[in-house]
């Protein structure tokens, strides 16, 4: 089975580009710029400097402790909460704002849900000396103020969006007002509305492993960093370069598509993406699109998408504003139709309880999106022998008001 995208951007029957004609030229310039980038050693290198320099990479794999006793296995914690912005946002910030400046434009968009990825597109847009502005869905800006005062803070400007938002403009969005949530889905939609109006000098950053080609393999290639650095963490650590089990939270699935990227050929490591069940997939209010989700198209891309009884878009809900979108990335989509990937859906309590678990355990408070990955420790059995490597994708300042309701 191949898991690698192909020449039209489809990981299977998942992907694609299915965009108004005013967006096909950006498309299809991004889509060349894009390869000439990836191939380009002056970029590569600039790009790998500012991480290690800027960013604070390699980060820290660390073995823990009393987790690891708790659970039965050798549970390592990739501590993407310790890069600056204190998330993995910002490697694919950085790589897509160096790409911006490349192709001449000097004004970024972005989406953002529980607002990391707006804090590292505004961080590397202050960095490189680009104009920068911030979708959120109405719900998040509320939810997350404290991502929205760093966001302005860093030279930003926040748009709140929702619930009169528009039915959007690419495939699959339509519902209308009635499905608007202030969520997620309501930032992409307005992001990509205002990449239609303003094609010529403004590039959209995707936070997260979703929309047209090439966005999916673009953050999946510069969050790809994170799988690296397992490899020869692990090598130096364990002498062997790749664990038993990688353990993600998966909304779009920018944070899983890195963690999983150099291990998706290797049979002998077993993904687990951990999705939002919200109040549990027998409810209305979940985000679960891979368990529950049907094949259709949405914000330009074919994957599994959150539908009612009416194919229209359906409403999602999660504690965590970051996984609190109704579809999923394509390569996600087709790790998990191929059995390549296991699914487990956390519900909104079991997320709470991991990340109250982690704190108290190892002194590590961590995002609600990565307490999704960390509950999935108490769904599996493991042998003492194991190594689980669980991606910590983001701290949990944010959410700290949540956690203690």
């Amino acid at each position: 089975m191949n898991y690698n995208i192909d020449e039209e951007g489809f990981y299977g029957e998942f992907g694609g580009a299915y965009v108004p004609e005013i967006l096909r030229p950006n498309i299809e310039r991004l889509q060349c710029e894009y390869r000439e980038a990836i191939d380009d050693t002056a970029f590569r290198e600039e790009f790998d400097r500012l991480l290690c320099d800027y960013v604070g990479r390699p980060s820290p794999l660390y073995l823990t402790s009393r987790l690891s006793d708790r659970y039965g296995a050798r549970i390592y914690l990739k501590r993407e909460d310790l890069n600056h912005t204190g998330s993995h946002k910002i490697n694919n910030a950085i790589g897509q704002v160096l790409l911006a400046r490349r192709m001449g434009k000097r004004r970024v968009i972005a989406e953002s849900g529980a607002g990391q990825h707006g804090v590292a597109t505004a961080t590397a847009c202050a960095l490189l000396g680009l104009e920068c502005v911030i979708y959120m869905g109405a719900a998040d800006v509320r939810r997350q103020s404290l991502n929205v005062r760093k966001i302005e803070m860093l030279g930003g400007r926040v748009v709140a969006v929702g619930g009169a938002a528009s039915d959007g403009v690419v495939n699959g969005t339509s519902g209308g007002t009635d499905n608007a949530n202030g969520g997620l889905r309501e930032a992409v939609d307005a992001a990509l509305l205002e990449w239609c109006a303003r094609p010529d000098d403004t590039f959209y950053v995707i936070g997260s492993a979703v929309g047209p080609h090439p966005f999916p393999d673009m953050v999946a290639r510069f969050q790809s960093v994170i799988s690296s650095e397992i490899c020869s963490q692990l090598l130096e650590a364990e002498g062997r370069a790749y664990p038993d089990y990688v353990v993600a939270c998966v909304g779009g699935g920018s944070n899983a598509a890195g963690a999983f990227y150099h291990f998706l050929d290797d049979a002998k490591v077993r993904l687990i993406a951990c999705e939002a069940a919200g109040e549990g997939i027998d409810s209305a209010r979940n985000a679960a699109t891979l368990t529950l989700g049907r094949t259709g198209e949405i914000h330009g891309y074919r994957s599994r998408v959150l539908l009612d009884s009416a194919g229209a878009i359906a409403p999602t809900h999660s504690i965590s504003a970051g996984l609190d979108y109704p579809g999923v990335g394509p390569l996600h989509a087709h790790l998990v139709a191929t059995g390549r990937a296991e699914v487990i859906a956390v519900t909104d309590a079991e997320a709470l309880a991991a990340a109250r678990e982690l704190t108290r355990l190892e002194g590590i408070i961590p995002a609600l999106e990565s307490s999704h990955a960390l509950a999935a420790l108490a769904r599996k059995s493991f042998s003492a022998n194991d190594i689980v490597v669980l991606n910590l994708s983001g701290r949990g300042d944010k959410d700290i008001s949540l956690m203690e309701n």
